[in-house]
């Protein structure tokens, strides 16, 4: 497969970056449906993979009945793509309860630092080594602003919280961290074989049966009637639509870039909490923000060579 032109990458790094935004509002709905609904973090992951894995799977199935000619994208995998997608919701799955459990031991802010801190890096580590990925100068001092950035943000709340378990609870947000890394790396060798939907598709289809038990446990039923509508939204916008654009934007992106741009989600998180919660955004929030828009402008910079 030759390299994707400068256009074509940014419009990759463009829908990467619409995810991203998209997965910032799964914390503020999810912070609702926690107080609301009573729903548990595990449950709300679980009927996350379940809704998005109909949705992505009835989205395959129609664009399947196009003809090939039409897009260009291979549609027939083989049988060696079946590694890949059980691998991809493997991961998937142990992403949601590693870092829903996380939250539970350490906190909703030191989980999404810890976690959404590491994921770029790992991904930075094994991109070279398992896809043949250079990394440029630009792209590390944007990885570098990016993950500071991001630390500025989101670790504002940690200095006066408490947590349990706070040393399993980072642990576990390392598997978190891990396991999204291992995804982003796979699914960037898997949607080079197959349409994207179908990856996504299948990968969701495996997590959701993975994580199928959660929905079996006592209570569960009844937060999913009560919280339906923000776990529609969730399944539907945060795990369908916004990995959709993800996968097709990672055909022509390097999983280093996807990384970075990634860290788009703790920022709108972070300005939802502000804009819907009052939460205080401080002098290290703004300068964390400005870091992070840099990094992007470098990424953009990057994919323009």
């Amino acid at each position: 497969m030759s390299a994707a032109s400068s256009p074509a990458r940014l419009r990759g790094l463009a829908l990467i970056a619409l995810a991203a935004i998209s997965w910032g509002t799964t914390g503020s709905v999810s912070t609702l449906l926690m107080s609301r609904a009573g729903a548990t973090p595990l449950v709300v992951g679980a009927a996350r993979m379940l809704v998005g894995a109909v949705l992505l799977a009835a989205a395959a199935a129609i664009t399947s009945r196009r003809p090939q000619a039409v897009t260009g994208e291979p549609r027939r995998p083989s049988g060696h793509d079946v590694w890949r997608w059980l691998a991809l919701g493997a991961c998937m799955a142990a992403f949601q309860a590693t870092y829903f459990t996380a939250v539970t031991h350490a906190g909703i802010a030191v989980t999404a630092l810890v976690a959404i801190c590491s994921a770029p890096l790992l991904i930075a580590a094994l991109a070279p080594a398992l896809l043949g990925e250079r990394l440029t100068r630009r792209l590390i001092a944007a990885l570098a602003l990016g993950v500071a950035g991001t630390a500025l943000v989101v670790a504002a709340p940690v200095a006066g919280a408490t947590a349990p378990r706070p040393v399993s609870g980072v642990m576990l947000a390392l598997g978190a961290g891990l396991a999204y890394a291992l995804y982003v790396v796979i699914a960037k060798s898997a949607v080079a074989r197959t349409s994207p939907l179908v990856v996504s598709a299948f990968t969701f289809a495996i997590a959701a049966v993975l994580m199928a038990p959660v929905l079996l446990t006592p209570g569960a039923l009844t937060q999913l009637a009560r919280g339906w509508p923000g776990l529609l939204y969730l399944g539907a916008v945060t795990t369908a639509a916004a990995y959709a654009l993800y996968t097709v934007g990672l055909r022509t992106v390097s999983a280093s870039a996807a990384g970075v741009a990634s860290l788009l989600e703790p920022l709108t998180a972070t300005l939802l909490g502000v804009l819907l919660f009052g939460e205080r955004f401080g002098l290290a929030g703004w300068v964390g923000a400005i870091l992070l828009l840099v990094a992007l402008v470098l990424v953009i910079a990057a994919e323009r060579r």
